[in-house]
């Protein structure tokens, strides 16, 4: 009689715990449908300004005359197009390292500096810089580094064979928004490196080279990855400032779109422009399937 009460009030005990945790309650997948359809204006914001825009773009690109077909995609990785495609994939690739370099090491001397004033100006002045480019930063750099330039007169930088109009002139501009934009990605990181675990490698012995080389590096990879792949989509997409500057001396998928839209050079290359837009889509897919797993993994240390 007692087994049987205390079965009794086992069951009576275990029986809510059970319908809260193991059998869903009945109005809980009603809740989460209307919690999908919170979500719905986002969705579709997205495909109006997103899907729409791809659809006619991916329409353009694989239109032939009056037929489908790939003409227009074969075309765009070939030429003067593909020379374009590689010049823009070298240009970001190169801006893209040193963007990660400088950013980690400008990053690391703010972070392990005990002025907390200096720590707000550079995190707060590299959220604005992050995001100053276009004309604006075109005509900066001309204007301090250009043939006429403040620098480039007192210094007697043209008499040393410096132009700013070029492959490294332009690089050397790109950095200007990459550097900060790294910067805001990696100091987060480096606020996660527990300072117990470089006193933890003092008392093992490990000199700072080991303790970057075995904990600070590989702690830090997932972050450094992910901010190299942000650092190239950025570096890839700009547009505006290599028009300013370089026009088309420089050879960039970007002014190689504008040129095809705007019959600069051809007439009737709208649809190799937008075949070129979709070998960008492309390329930018490849980057971000790359950094979001890395930015998932990099978010463990930051817990």
């Amino acid at each position: 009689m007692t087994l049987l009460s205390s079965r009794a009030r086992a069951t009576a005990g275990t029986a809510p715990a059970a319908g809260a945790g193991g059998s869903p309650k009945p109005g809980r997948g009603r809740r989460r449908s209307w919690a999908w359809t919170a979500a719905a204006p986002l969705f579709l914001v997205v495909g109006l300004a997103f899907g729409l825009p791809a659809l006619a773009m991916a329409d353009g690109a694989f239109t032939v005359g009056d037929t489908y077909g790939l003409g227009n995609v074969t075309r765009s990785v070939e030429g003067a197009y593909r020379t374009a495609l590689l010049g823009s994939v070298e240009l970001s690739a190169l801006t893209a390292a040193a963007g990660t370099l400088f950013g980690l090491l400008l990053a690391q001397a703010v972070v392990t500096s005990r002025s907390r004033a200096l720590r707000e100006a550079v995190l707060t002045a590299s959220g604005v810089l992050a995001n100053f480019g276009g004309v604006p930063l075109a005509f900066a750099f001309v204007a301090t580094l250009g043939n006429a330039g403040v620098l480039t007169t007192r210094l007697g930088l043209d008499a040393h064979g410096w132009s700013l109009y070029g492959f490294w002139g332009l690089a050397l501009t790109y950095l200007y928004f990459l550097v900060p934009l790294m910067v805001l990605t990696v100091a987060p990181a480096l606020d996660g490196l527990r300072v117990q675990w470089r006193e933890a490698a003092r008392d093992c012995g490990a000199s700072t080279w080991q303790y970057w080389r075995h904990i600070g590096v590989p702690v830090l990879l997932p972050t450094l990855l992910g901010g190299f792949v942000l650092l190239f989509g950025s570096a890839f997409a700009a547009y505006a400032t290599a028009a300013a500057m370089v026009g088309s001396s420089v050879p960039l998928v970007t002014l190689q779109i504008a040129d095809a839209l705007s019959g600069n050079v051809l007439v009737g290359q709208e649809n190799v422009a937008l075949a070129l837009s979709l070998d960008m889509v492309v390329v930018a897919a490849l980057v971000m399937a790359v950094h979001l797993p890395l930015q998932r993994r990099s978010t463990r240390w930051l817990a």
